[in-house]
C-alpha cells in the first residue's frame, strides 16, 4: 500500500523538497517489495493507484500513518530476521520525514491542521482492519492478539506526541 500511495502522491500539488524525496522513497520500497516478493517466492498483486487526498495536510497524514506503520512492522520483522535491517532504517527514515511535514502543517495552525488532525482520525478508525488484514496469516494466530496491540499502541503513542490526535 505504501508504494502505491507514494507513486500516486507525485502527482499532487506537494511543498518543495517533498517530490525529491517521494521520489527516492518510491526506489526504496520498490527494493523492499523486490526483497519480500523474493523471500516469498510470490509476486504482490497490484491493482493500480489508489486515489489520494489532493490536500496535502491529508495527504501527508496519510503518509505518516502507513510509514509509522510500516517501522512497527520492520521492527518485528527484525526480530527475526535481522539481515533486514536496512528495511528498518529506511523506514525509520521515511516516517522522520512524514513527521516532519505533519509537525509543519501542525505549527501553522488553521485550516490545514484541523484538516490534518481530522484526517488522523479517520485514518486511526481504519486501521485495526488493515493491522487485522495484515496479521490475519494462521501462523500469527498465537501473537495476533499481542501484535495487533503492540502496533496500535505504538502509532497512537506517535500521532499523539506530535499532538496530532
Amino acid at each position: 500500500m505504501a508504494l502505491r500511495l507514494v507513486r500516486s502522491a507525485q502527482a499532487q500539488d506537494v511543498p518543495p523538497g517533498v517530490l525529491q524525496f517521494l521520489r527516492r522513497h518510491e526506489e526504496e520500497e520498490d527494493r523492499h517489495l523486490q526483497q519480500f516478493e523474493q523471500l516469498l517466492g510470490t509476486k504482490s498483486v497490484g491493482n493500480g493507484l489508489p486515489s489520494v487526498p489532493s490536500q496535502w495536510c491529508v495527504l501527508a497524514v496519510h503518509l505518516y500513518g502507513y510509514e509509522a506503520l510500516g517501522l512497527e512492522f520492520a521492527r518485528l520483522l527484525v526480530v527475526v530476521r535481522p539481515d533486514l535491517s536496512s528495511i528498518l532504517h529506511d523506514e525509520a527514515i521515511h516516517v522522520g520525514f512524514f513527521e516532519n511535514e505533519v509537525r509543519d502543517i501542525l505549527m501553522r495552525e488553521g485550516p490545514p491542521a484541523a484538516g490534518a488532525r481530522q484526517a488522523a482520525r479517520a485514518w486511526r478508525r481504519r486501521l485495526p482492519r488493515t493491522v487485522d488484514r495484515y496479521l490475519h496469516d494462521e501462523t500469527l494466530e498465537p501473537f495476533r492478539d499481542d501484535l495487533r496491540k503492540i502496533i496500535l499502541d505504538a502509532i497512537d503513542e506517535r500521532f499523539a506526541a506530535i499532538r496530532l490526535t
